[in-house]
């Protein structure tokens, strides 16, 4: 069983010809249109020598022209490389070069912190960039030996036609970490093991498609739907949802920045039946608006929220449903290394688990699954369709790619987890991230639950602090909801044992207008680290 992407959304653009496939600030784009778009970018690629294995840095926010190009560079057999646009100049540098990328397709608002390093990126041949390209950007373009193009100039001249190299399902596909526990990394994928892993075989809902003749007709006889992509599409997931609905008939309502008013707005305006969104960053100002100002809004349409990438605390949910008691919520598990895993469910004690799957084990430190229903903790493990490697860093990969003893690929990841005797695995956190307190292990996760449920928090991230008793003590950053006074620890301290054990108790709390996460809402350990850390030193 082998598939390209390129191949199937081809195919689905002859099927599905006359179908909406893309909506964005007013503009349109059936399958066939998105197709023959994105053709263009491809033959602009091949006349400036882009093809087979060459990366593409893709350092853009959310617009028809990243969608085009990222399926314009698929055509061509080339990898798109994710680039997070908050990056300042070092961190670009770091990831233009780990990279590779011989081109960088980049929005004319982020030219300026990009053309500081230019000079310095070795395998660099071309920059396109999607805007006006200003006189500095050009002669800093001209010093570095770089080609430089505009979109607007040579895109549109392009051949609307097809006329591609023949393609394999074993062309890559990359994704790059989101670098909050260290730095970014690249996940080497084939198309075929991200077709099955992170778009669940074509279909989210059921067995997978195996041939691409499945995947169409099973996508003309799917009835049209519409899905509302948040997030931005440099992160994992929103990739992940994309190409799932596209690949199952649905039509893409984008949105270039993330603003909960505008969602809800758009939700009325284009009958959006389900929204993607990225844990608390996103699922908490877009339920508050909506609960806030529900008879503004029309949200008749909306029959899902899917949250994927980061938690979704309880106390959020609970709050939509007072308004919307029948909305179905699907919250995915997954990671770059790993694809989709599974459907989570939370119950009453905040806890995530996954459902039994042959795709999903829970290992010991030796690689043997761990018995169901045992106290063992273990980790996390996607069995199957797993990427190739890290780029160009054999050490951890060896780390976390891995093969069994029956010959099955395993990829190992830092989700730390236990096995119930049903076989549902219960999640407990990222194993980086655990905190050693006075010999105790606490998962900050958990804690960040208990402090969400709070009514007067909105945010929050836990990390461990130096303590010269313990070693570390569990500690928060919060940041509180507008119309709230700030409640004292010791109002924190008593919420939290309501459902934490005592050592797991936050014993300092740092208060910040506004915590920090990436574009797509992930937490950023290492700022929360640093803040507790700070504090204890005042």
């Amino acid at each position: 069983m082998s598939m390209n992407l390129a191949d199937a959304f081809e195919a689905l653009s002859d099927s599905l010809a006359d179908r909406e496939a893309l909506y964005f600030e007013g503009a349109r784009l059936s399958y066939a249109e998105l197709d023959e778009r994105a053709n263009k970018v491809g033959h602009f690629l091949e006349s400036i020598g882009i093809g087979a294995n060459d990366h593409v840095a893709m350092h853009m926010r959310n617009s028809l022209e990243f969608v085009e190009g990222l399926i314009g560079t698929l055509k061509v057999r080339a990898v798109p490389v994710n680039i997070n646009f908050r990056y300042t100049s070092s961190e670009l540098e770091y990831l233009y070069s780990n990279s590779d990328s011989k081109l960088i397709i980049i929005d004319s608002e982020f030219t300026g912190v990009a053309g500081e390093i230019l000079g310095g990126l070795g395998e660099l041949q071309h920059v396109l960039v999607v805007g006006e390209v200003s006189d500095a950007f050009t002669q800093q373009c001209s010093d570095a030996g770089v080609g430089l193009s505009a979109w607007s100039d040579v895109i549109p001249d392009q051949s609307p036609d097809r006329e591609f190299p023949e393609r394999s399902g074993r062309d890559h596909y990359m994704v790059y970490t989101g670098g909050t526990t260290g730095h970014p990394k690249g996940v080497v994928w084939t198309h075929t093991d991200f077709y099955y892993a992170a778009l669940a075989g074509g279909n989210q809902y059921g067995d997978p498609h195996d041939t691409v003749e499945e995947l169409c007709n099973a996508a003309k006889e799917t009835p049209a739907m519409s899905l509302l992509v948040t997030a931005p599409l440099i992160h994992g997931a929103a990739v992940y949802a994309m190409f799932s609905m596209f690949f199952m008939g649905a039509k893409q309502v984008l949105m270039r920045n993330w603003d909960p008013v505008e969602a809800l707005r758009l939700i009325g305006e284009e009958k959006a039946q389900i929204i993607m969104i990225v844990g608390d960053a996103m699922g908490v100002p877009f339920v508050d608006e909506l609960v806030d100002n529900f008879d503004a809004y029309d949200v008749s349409s909306l029959f899902a929220v899917n949250s994927g990438g980061a938690i979704w605390s309880q106390a959020s949910r609970d709050k939509l449903k007072t308004v919307l008691p029948d909305i179905f919520i699907r919250d995915n598990f997954g990671a770059s290394e790993s694809g989709t895993d599974g459907q989570l469910s939370m119950n009453d004690a905040g806890e995530l688990r996954l459902p039994p799957s042959p795709r999903s084990i829970v290992i010991d430190e030796l690689l043997d699954p761990v018995e169901p229903g045992s106290d063992t903790i273990g980790y996390m493990a996607r069995v199957g369709h797993v990427p190739l490697e890290y780029y160009k860093d054999p050490e951890k990969s060896a780390n976390v790619f891995k093969t069994l003893s029956d010959g099955r690929r395993m990829s190992v990841l830092g989700d730390m987890a236990r096995v119930e005797a049903d076989g549902s695995i219960v999640l407990l956190g990222r194993g980086s991230g655990c905190i050693n307190t006075g010999g105790e292990k606490v998962f900050p996760e958990e804690v960040e639950q208990a402090l969400k449920g709070h009514p007067a928090i909105f945010d929050a991230l836990v990390a461990g602090a130096k303590d010269p008793k313990y070693g570390e003590r569990v500690s928060a950053v919060v940041s509180i909801r507008d119309g709230f006074e700030e409640p004292s620890a010791e109002e924190l301290a008593a919420h939290c044992r309501k459902s934490l054990a005592g050592y797991k108790v936050p014993r300092s709390v740092v208060v910040v207008p506004e915590v920090l996460r990436s574009p797509s809402g992930k937490a950023d350990y290492r700022w929360a680290k640093r803040t507790v850390a700070d504090e204890a030193t005042v």
